[in-house]
């Protein structure tokens, strides 16, 4: 059962029968034993950083599972800061704000309300994921066949950082003109956190639907799905709002769509914030995921930045934007990472951003949007495919007088086209994702790109 929750970034899976409190207890005794660990010499000896911040979204099971989480914690002689009820971006937040070894949020993110997880980060956030300690932490997990008791338990006490935060976030916004916003919750934490942070923002105009934070979802919490947002594009329209934007379940996420309701890609969002970034941060690297659209890596070099392509995933997101001193990165999954809020995501800030860049112009959205609007994309799509380095040698063979490189799969480029094609970790499948100068040329490379890789798969 323990390896079936230990993913490549998290723990996740079915409550009760997969993840329940026996293994919450379990992985936060391991997680402190981990991270305790992992302190440098010279802080090991300081009491308060031999505690973790905790905190959990509003699923049913959270609740339980937290609390079991921090049983385990103290356990093992660390201290919990219990933040409450908090969303994702929060706790990267309050590991920064307070001495601690590092945090744990209780989220199943994006999932159907059946489950659960733990988000896991170390000294000031950094992202603990399957190659930074998570494989460890399940080794620790595994041999444990009961639950040690601590001869000195580490303390708890409960904090509210929502003031800090709040001034936090609403550094990053700055509105020139008044805007009109729907907001979809997604009945997850972003019905608790933006109306706290943004209601009396002047020249702002916040309409909200999906805000009910019960731990029942309307739709599901993913705002990927196009018919997730379906809702918001209806909201839109009949209000005539200026932008609506949809957050995930723990709001570390939001996509948007314009005021006539089209989806904006997240890699056009990456593109436009990119900009506005490099404006008061010259030739800064701007950090984008490989599946983005070139337009991201033209834009960013026309502004002057140095566009840093970079393979998918928050570990290697936040790792590069560190090493490189970027000033800010997107993936086309909607994380947005921000070099001033400890090179994290946050769906808030990515909300404030995105306001801001509208409000410093005259225009509506997409007409903003437009001009970025020069390549066409085939989307994401899977293929279920047996042999998977099969398939991949044989398209490097098939596309050999391309420009080609495996950062992450396979990427062939042309000069009018290009793709690339990686493995899923879990599954027998290829993701697709292609663009090119024409959107002919797109469906004419898309059919005999398709033709190669195998059957079209539902997931």
């Amino acid at each position: 059962m323990i390896s079936k929750v230990f993913k490549a970034y998290d723990v996740r899976g079915t409550y009760p029968d997969q993840l329940n409190e026996d293994l919450a207890w379990k992985i936060g005794y391991s997680t402190a034993v981990f991270l305790k660990g992992k302190l440098p010499a010279e802080l090991a000896n300081e009491p308060e950083y031999l505690r973790l911040v905790v905190g959990r979204d509003m699923r049913p099971s959270s609740p339980s599972l937290s609390a079991s989480l921090i049983s385990g914690i103290r356990a093992a002689g660390v201290g919990v800061v219990d933040i409450g009820m908090i969303d994702t971006s929060m706790i990267y937040f309050a590991v920064n704000e307070i001495k601690c070894c590092g945090g744990i949020q209780t989220t199943a993110s994006h999932n159907p309300a059946q489950y659960n997880g733990f988000k896991i980060s170390g000294l000031r956030a950094k992202p603990i994921g399957e190659t930074t300690g998570l494989k460890d932490i399940q080794a620790l997990c595994a041999g444990l066949t009961e639950h040690p008791a601590a001869e000195h338990p580490g303390t708890l006490v409960k904090a509210d950082l929502l003031t800090a935060y709040r001034k936090h976030v609403l550094a990053f916004l700055k509105l020139k003109r008044p805007l009109h916003v729907m907001i979809d919750a997604s009945n997850g934490m972003a019905g608790k956190f933006i109306p706290e942070i943004f209601h009396d923002q002047p020249n702002l105009k916040l309409s909200t639907i999906n805000m009910e934070v019960t731990g029942a979802f309307v739709h599901e919490p993913n705002p990927l799905v196009d018919s997730n947002l379906r809702q918001l594009q209806e909201m839109v329209l009949s209000t005539h709002a200026d932008i609506g934007v949809c957050f995930d379940g723990d709001a570390d996420r939001c996509v948007f769509v314009d005021e006539q309701a089209r989806i904006i890609r997240c890699d056009i969002v990456t593109a436009l914030l990119a900009v506005h970034f490099l404006q008061t941060n010259p030739g800064a690297a701007i950090i984008y995921d490989l599946r983005s659209s070139r337009v991201v890596k033209e834009e960013i070099e026309n502004a002057g930045g140095t566009p840093v392509r970079e393979r998918v995933g928050h570990a290697f997101m936040k790792k590069t934007l560190a090493e490189r001193h970027g000033v800010f990165g997107g993936e086309l999954s909607g994380h947005f990472y921000f070099r001033d809020n400890f090179n994290c995501d946050s769906g808030a800030i990515a909300f404030a951003c995105m306001l801001s860049v509208l409000s410093n112009r005259d225009e509506p959205a997409s007409q903003v949007l437009k001009p970025l609007m020069r390549w066409h994309g085939s989307g994401e799509i899977n293929y279920e495919v047996a042999d998977k380095d099969g398939t991949i040698a044989r398209l490097a063979q098939r596309y050999a007088d391309a420009q080609i490189d495996y950062l992450d799969g396979i990427t062939v480029q042309y000069d009018t086209w290009w793709f690339n094609v990686r493995k899923s970790n879990t599954e027998p499948l290829l993701r697709l994702n292609l663009e090119a100068a024409t959107q002919d040329m797109m469906k004419k490379k898309l059919d005999e790109l398709g033709k190669q890789i195998g059957t079209p798969s539902s997931h």
